[in-house]
């Protein structure tokens, strides 16, 4: 069922999770370890790279996007696809909202992930608003008479370079070692390399970095790594006695 990734639209599972992103290897860093937790529980996940990072230092769009796709193995998607959009141009306009609309209604994913809606990249923030709204277009019948309606029953935006307080930590500690071997399936950007190296840290600093990112997160649900997440919705709880995360 997961391996390898569809890379076929026209032949992609409709998905229970879709995660989007600007870049290639935004979604490894900020909400892998979901995706494969969810994967694991048997749920069909798969991600949407907007851009395949042509602008970047480091790679090549085509190296970028086989990469990718190797990341998506190891986190077990069943689905990995690159929309090809202007990287550092990315445009929040009817015509690329149209078209992710269209990918939207085929995946027909529940779960929507975008990225948190603040960010130092222009690409980032747009693609969140882009997703969002393409997401909403997917419910009105009328916007395109040759496919069907549909929208995520739930949109969350992963936070975790974004200095706000989650809605919620998913526990990703069993997953957090194949999280990072998706992240430096990147050898383009994360491997040793002279291109680059005043602008980027290295391997072993990349890892340190988002493991104690992670560890911050984990302790704050008690686990030992953790994701962090934010819905705009106020979540609702009908069993008191059912709640996560001890008080003492």
């Amino acid at each position: 069922m997961f391996y390898p990734p569809s890379l076929d639209l026209d032949t992609a599972p409709e998905l229970d999770v879709l995660a989007i992103a600007a870049h290639p290897d935004d979604i490894e860093q900020t909400c892998g370890g979901a995706l494969l937790r969810m994967a694991e529980a048997g749920y069909v996940t798969g991600a949407l790279d907007l851009t395949a990072g042509d602008m970047g230092t480091r790679g090549t769009p085509e190296i970028r996007i086989e990469e990718s796709r190797e990341a998506a193995r190891i986190l077990r998607m069943a689905f990995r696809e690159n929309l090809k959009m202007p990287d550092a141009r990315l445009e929040n306009n009817i015509s690329l909202r149209l078209t992710l609309m269209g990918v939207i209604r085929r995946l027909k994913p529940k779960v929507l992930i975008l990225p948190y809606w603040e960010a130092r990249h222009p690409d980032h923030y747009v693609a969140c608003n882009l997703g969002f709204e393409a997401a909403f277009l997917g419910g009105i019948r009328k916007m395109d008479d040759f496919s069907e309606p549909h929208r995520p029953f739930k949109v969350i935006y992963a936070s975790m370079y974004a200095n706000v307080t989650p809605s919620f930590v998913v526990d990703i500690t069993p997953h957090f070692e194949k999280r990072m071997e998706s992240l430096f399936a990147y050898a383009s950007q994360y491997g040793e390399q002279q291109s680059g190296a005043t602008l980027f840290p290295n391997k072993e600093e990349i890892y340190d970095r988002l493991r104690s990112i992670a560890r911050f997160y984990g302790n704050l649900i008690g686990a030992k790594y953790g994701e962090p997440y934010v819905i705009k919705e106020t979540m609702r709880v009908d069993d008191l006695m059912t709640l996560g995360v001890r008080t003492f």
